[in-house]
């Protein structure tokens, strides 16, 4: 009997599109900007590379839980950084990265085809992939009037939001508490940009403004990648709700889904540490700073962008055609219809770059 494989049931992967204006990016005088991709290019800190390489000596398999030095840092730093309280240490759980969370978190919960998961109308695409993953179905929305009677298993909120840097408020989130509570619903709020504000000031679904202070059905992703610059090293974790944090970590260990010891000692080092995540913050603003009244002077209409590490950008046309139009001067981005239909007209441009390269873009706009 013929097997379907698996990546039958997935979309294309988007950057693969991307080879044709990549190589004409690439071929300019000055080299290519790759803005397309948000992938940190600035030095770890020290203190986390030495934190690292001081538990390189573990021979033993890590602990799926996360050692409990990592999990008080990471309850502290959410207290401290993000004023999140009445969180246990054992109601948080690091990942292999915030993504593999993502997209294995329906398969985790035991979703399947009798599912509905909700992601945004613009969306980081793995929402998708993990629903898919699982059998389930997706719906696109960002009001919970577009639900109609239907009742979801599982809704994926991401504030700031990845492409368009949009920040939801605290009403919001609270409709969408209390509603998913009412109907037991699980809200996985992906918050991997929470601590790069720029014109608003985003807050976690497990803030006491929010929460109330409960965190049943809630869920909180944070990842290290961006204001770390982690992304090497795939670091991550969950907070929230105890029991279902609980059943992660059962199904989890099961599934051998181990963030490696060095990995969580870095963690720990770089929760412990405020100081080079402010001046991880403060390059990208001066970046910010730079490329967005650049893109403006170019013609560009920018949207929302008020947080994140990205700039939500039109000129009017398909996206395709402005990514084309970016890519003679040597600037790559990404297409807004990466992250659904309502992108079409969109392009993703991210902060991630070299201040060189930064400075190269500025230079090629004007």
């Amino acid at each position: 009997m013929a097997r379907t494989p698996r990546s039958a049931a997935l979309p294309e992967f988007p950057w693969d599109t991307l080879a044709e204006v990549t190589a004409r990016a690439r071929s300019h005088p000055d080299g290519i900007v790759d803005l397309s991709v948000g992938t940190p290019v600035d030095p770890v800190a020290p203190l986390i590379r030495e934190a690292l390489a001081s538990a390189s000596a573990s021979p033993g398999y890590p602990t799926t839980a996360g050692t409990p030095a990592l999990r008080a840092s990471a309850t502290a730093a959410l207290r401290r950084r993000y004023g999140i309280t009445e969180l246990a240490p054992d109601a948080v759980l690091p990942v292999i990265g915030t993504k593999e969370l993502i997209a294995w978190l329906p398969t985790l919960l035991g979703l399947g085809s009798g599912d509905t998961v909700v992601v945004p109308e613009l969306a980081y695409p793995t929402y998708e992939v993990g629903a898919r993953l699982a059998g389930a179905q997706v719906v696109r929305a960002d009001a919970l009037t577009q639900l109609g009677p239907q009742v979801p298993a599982l809704i994926f909120l991401n504030s700031p939001s990845n492409p368009t840097g949009r920040v939801l408020g605290v009403d919001h989130l609270r409709k969408v508490v209390t509603w998913a509570r009412e109907r037991g619903v699980l809200v996985a709020s992906d918050e991997c940009y929470l601590g790069l504000s720029w014109d608003a000031d985003p807050v976690s679904v497990l803030h006491p403004s929010v929460s109330d202070g409960d965190h049943t059905g809630l869920l909180a992703i944070h990842s290290l990648s961006k204001t770390s610059s982690l992304a090497g090293y795939r670091a991550g974790f969950v907070a929230g709700d105890p029991a279902v944090v609980a059943e992660l970590l059962a199904v989890r260990k099961h599934a051998g889904m181990i963030v490696p010891t060095p990995v969580q000692a870095a963690m720990v080092a770089a929760l412990d540490d405020d100081e080079h995540e402010a001046l991880q913050r403060d390059r990208y603003a001066r970046r910010r700073a730079m490329l967005l009244p650049a893109l403006r002077s170019a013609g560009f209409t920018v949207e929302h962008s008020e947080a994140g590490l990205y700039l939500w950008a039109s000129r009017g046309e398909p996206c395709r055609d402005t990514v084309a139009w970016l890519a003679e001067r040597g600037i790559l981005v990404a297409p807004g219809e990466f992250y659904g239909p309502a992108g079409a007209q969109y392009v993703r441009v991210a902060l991630t770059a070299t201040d060189e390269r930064i400075d190269a873009a500025v230079a090629r706009l004007a």
